[in-house]
């Protein structure tokens, strides 16, 4: 190998068997995590949510039936659609495949309804303001872009986008984004989405910003699906949570000899924080990278920062800028 690429890969990636060293190190983070709520305390909450099957009530149901659903869905129902667009779209081939995969994976909903009321009891421990929302499910043509949709009031999700990522209906579609195509991904999706309701958006336009709103939307996923893997909260599989763990220093290292925290150029949010099937440090060992590893880094600062500081009332966490949340966490990888 090359001395100078060797070197290169040892100071920022330093690849080191310690399979036990990290393995104590998750099972105490992991530990960590599920005491920041009071279990009963959040159990005692009252929600009561039941799923309106939408999907069940268009597909497979006579035509006769849209003037109804128009009625009681009118948000599902764009104006500048006539009636035959909606009773063609009943009738399509793949449309009802898609229906009867849903209705294969998703025979049972009770225990996704337990999750997501599981869920809001959570929401409602933290943001006791917070209405319980009407939740709905629909089929959405795949459209994994939107997997779930969240207001103050209302909680769509497409069902047609978790029926496995090993489902032969999403052939060609990349497989970093099919591993997310799973229906343990569902309650991961819709905190992440409460997250975007709930943090106020990001105004500075630096790197660091934009890696710390994603560690408050990760931290957050710790106090809301507590029970839930560790790993599952951000999407990684376990060999990329480890990845992650054992090279802590090495990423850190790397963003700030490149200069990179204060640099605003959307380049470094697409190579570093966006869904990406690897991280691209553009060094030949990018394939073994986890995606979105600028996310995970955002959310260790913020877990400094409330180690620092663990009284610190949640919105206010929430609102606090980046800056003040990056000086204050003294911020120091690990390992």
């Amino acid at each position: 190998m090359n001395k100078n690429l060797k070197h290169r890969l040892i100071c920022f990636f330093g690849i080191f068997q310690r399979t036990s060293h990290i393995l104590l190190i998750f099972l105490f983070f992991n530990a960590c995590q599920e005491e920041f709520t009071n279990e009963s305390d959040v159990e005692s909450i009252s929600v009561s949510i039941s799923f309106d099957r939408f999907d069940l009530k268009f597909y497979n149901q006579p035509s006769k039936v849209i003037p109804e659903l128009k009625n009681k869905y009118p948000f599902l129902f764009p104006k500048q659609f006539s009636d035959s667009v909606w009773i063609s779209r009943q009738k399509d081939s793949l449309q009802l495949l898609l229906q009867s995969e849903v209705n294969t994976t998703f025979n049972n909903i009770e225990p996704l309804e337990r999750d997501v009321n599981h869920l809001f009891k959570h929401i409602k421990y933290h943001f006791p303001f917070i209405k319980t929302p009407r939740v709905i499910t629909l089929t959405n043509n795949v459209d994994y872009q939107i997997k779930t949709v969240y207001s103050d009031s209302l909680l769509l999700i497409s069902l047609d986008t978790f029926l496995g990522s090993e489902n032969p209906l999403y052939d060609g579609i990349p497989s970093y984004i099919r591993k997310e195509l799973d229906p343990k991904y569902i309650i991961v999706q819709i905190a992440d989405k409460f997250g975007t309701f709930i943090i106020p958006p990001v105004e500075d336009r630096t790197f660091l910003a934009r890696m710390i709103y994603e560690g408050k939307k990760l931290y957050l996923h710790d106090l809301l699906i507590p029970h839930v893997p560790i790993e599952d909260r951000i999407a990684y599989t376990k060999k990329e949570f480890n990845w992650a763990l054992e090279n802590e220093k090495y990423v850190w290292q790397y963003f700030i000899e490149k200069q990179v925290l204060y640099q605003t150029q959307l380049e470094w949010v697409h190579r570093f924080i966006d869904p990406a099937p690897f991280s691209k440090f553009y060094l030949q060992l990018d394939n073994e990278t986890p995606g979105r590893i600028g996310s995970w880094l955002g959310w260790q600062i913020v877990n400094s920062y409330m180690t620092q500081f663990p009284e610190t009332p949640l919105d206010e966490l929430l609102k606090m800028s980046a800056q003040k949340l990056f000086n204050f966490s003294k911020y120091k990888p690990k390992r």
